[in-house]
Parts: structure tokens; C-alpha cells; sequence
């Protein structure tokens, strides 16, 4: 719009030279071919000055017989043209009157991404490391649960996910591909943990694919609840047992048969603390948190006379 022809009546030379570089950017930008080699070898790749090495020319061209390279050929467009192509109407600009009240986004106002990529583009003033400000914005990041038993979550383990995404051919063509996605899951790891494959989305012009992030979620287990890095478990036993003693016994999430013998009183708020026995710490896998037991203490509906008149002699005895 700065460079419009229309809108530089007083400079008119110079907005011609600049709406050609405009237009030459576009030519380049819109041509996957011509993208490539620019993307390559700079602007002289396009003029045929830098063949690729052991070929006879650029790909694309078509001088049979001349046993050279041959230069792409530009297609200067009037601005109308481009501004057409751009926001699917010409660049009236008394019509427009600085964007015809359309707003970014809105309605009126179509986006195309060539428009983005040019003018991001010439903005840079130049190609590669040469200054080029151009950036293609990328897609948000795809997240998808990854379940977990919490035997995978105690031991690790190693899921192999499938997935199929749009990629580009070299002719700039979608083709959909399968991929096998190896997640080794540490032990320790927590409900909520991503791991994140960089750029593994769908491929689309002017775009860079998607991050896929596969996010931790853990399975309900039918004995053990995890609290941070410990273990808890709950045990139902009676009223005699939690008064005169009971001994606790657990297969570990690795397969192992405890043995917990309890010798205090328990009373109904009583939690043995099993050192060493929770979950692995991430950042210290050979440390674990705690086994906590509870206990849910049955009492009986109702007692005999005799039973309880034996209950409280023996209570109360010294």
C-alpha cells in the first residue's frame, strides 16, 4: 500500500521501482519452484548464476540444448492485479479510502498468506543471513492424553504411539504419511507431564507444522493412591484386630509380597508410614517416597451382655 503507484503521485519513478520489487516478491513467494531456489541460493539462483552442484541447470527450467542454467522469468503484475490477489478486490484506493473501513480480520477483508509472507519478507531487506526478517508463524500445539497404569508410572515404560499427518511432496503437493512415536515414560513421572515432539502437525504452506505433545494422565488403580511420591492404601479389618494386632500384607506395584506387621492400637485417624516403599522421585530415581497405610475399622452392629461385661473387665483392669 506505502509503494502503490496511486498513492505517490509526486514520486512516481520511485514507487514504480519499489512495486516491482513488491511484484518480483510475490512472483517468487506464490511459485513453490521459484521458493525453493530462492530459499537456496538467493536471488542470483534465480538468475541462473548458481547451477546446484553436478546439474545442468535449476529444476524447473526448460532450455533444452542450451547446456546452461537458464534464469526463471518474472511476471511483473499491475498493483490492481496483486492487490486483487491479496484481499480478493483491486486496489481502488478512493473506494478503499485507506482500507474501504474494512478491518483487519473482519469480513470485508480477506486473508492470504502470500500477503503475509511478502511483506514479512521485505521488511527484512535482503535473503538468508543477510537480514531476511521473514518468519512463518507456527501452528498452535496439538495435545493429546497419553494414560498410564501406575505400574507403568512405578517401573517406566515404552509406548509406541501411531500417527498419520499431511506432509509436502517436492511439488508443494499434501500426501499423508504413518509414523510410529516411541514415549519412554520415566518412573516417577506425574500425572500432568508432556513430552513433546517438535513439529510433528500437519504441513501447510506458509506454516511451520505443529508441535504434538502427548500430556500424562493416570489410570485409577484397584489398591494404591498416589499423593505426590507416596503411596496410600487403605485396609479394612475389625475392632479385635485394630486392639490387639494385625499384620498388613501388599503386593508392590514391581511385584513384590510385603509383610507389615502392626503392633500399636489403631485407632480410626492411625497411619503406619513405610518408609521407602512409594513411588520413584524423578530427579533421584533410586529415592522413593512413603507407603502410608490407613485403616477403615470395622465395629460390630451389637454386643451380648456377657460381651460386653468381658470387654469392660478387661479394659479396666489394671
Amino acid at each position: 500500500m506505502k509503494w502503490h503507484p496511486d498513492k505517490n503521485p509526486n514520486s512516481k519513478k520511485e514507487a514504480e521501482a519499489k512495486f516491482k520489487q513488491i511484484s518480483e516478491a510475490y512472483d517468487v513467494l506464490s511459485d513453490p519452484q521459484k521458493r525453493e531456489i530462492y530459499d537456496q541460493y538467493g536471488e542470483e539462483g534465480l538468475k541462473g548464476q548458481v547451477p546446484p552442484p553436478g546439474a545442468g541447470g535449476f529444476p524447473g527450467t526448460s532450455d533444452a540444448g542450451a547446456g546452461g542454467p537458464t534464469m526463471f522469468r518474472f511476471n511483473p503484475r499491475s498493483a490492481d492485479d496483486i492487490f486483487s490477489e491479496f484481499f480478493g478486490f483491486p486496489s481502488s484506493f478512493g473506494a478503499m479510502g485507506g482500507m474501504g473501513g474494512s478491518r483487519a480480520g473482519g469480513s470485508g477483508f480477506p486473508r492470504n498468506v502470500f500477503a503475509e509472507d511478502i511483506f514479512a519478507s521485505l521488511r527484512g531487506g535482503g535473503h538468508g543471513g543477510e537480514g531476511s526478517a521473514y518468519v512463518p508463524r507456527k501452528a498452535g500445539p496439538i495435545e493429546r492424553t497419553l494414560p498410564c497404569s501406575l505400574e507403568d508410572l512405578y517401573k517406566g515404560a515404552t509406548k509406541k504411539m501411531k500417527i498419520s499427518r499431511d506432509v509436502a511432496d517436492a511439488t508443494g503437493k499434501p500426501t499423508t504419511v504413518e509414523e510410529i512415536l516411541t514415549i519412554d515414560i520415566k518412573p516417577g513421572w506425574k500425572k500432568g507431564t508432556k513430552i513433546t515432539f517438535p513439529e510433528k502437525g500437519n504441513e501447510q504452506r506458509g506454516v511451520i507444522p505443529a508441535d504434538l505433545v502427548f500430556i500424562i494422565d493416570e489410570k485409577p488403580h484397584g489398591v494404591f493412591k498416589r499423593d505426590g511420591n507416596d503411596l496410600i492404601v487403605t485396609q479394612k479389618i475389625s475392632l479385635v484386630e485394630a486392639l490387639t494386632g494385625y499384620t498388613v500384607q501388599l503386593t508392590t506395584l514391581d511385584g513384590r509380597n510385603l509383610n507389615i506387621t502392626i503392633n500399636s492400637v489403631v485407632s480410626p485417624s492411625y497411619e503406619e508410614v513405610v518408609k521407602g516403599e512409594g513411588m520413584p522421585i524423578p530427579k533421584e530415581p533410586s529415592k522413593k517416597g512413603n507407603l502410608r497405610i490407613k485403616f477403615n475399622i470395622k465395629f460390630p452392629n451389637k454386643l451380648t451382655s456377657e460381651q460386653k461385661t468381658g470387654i469392660k473387665r478387661l479394659l479396666t483392669s489394671p
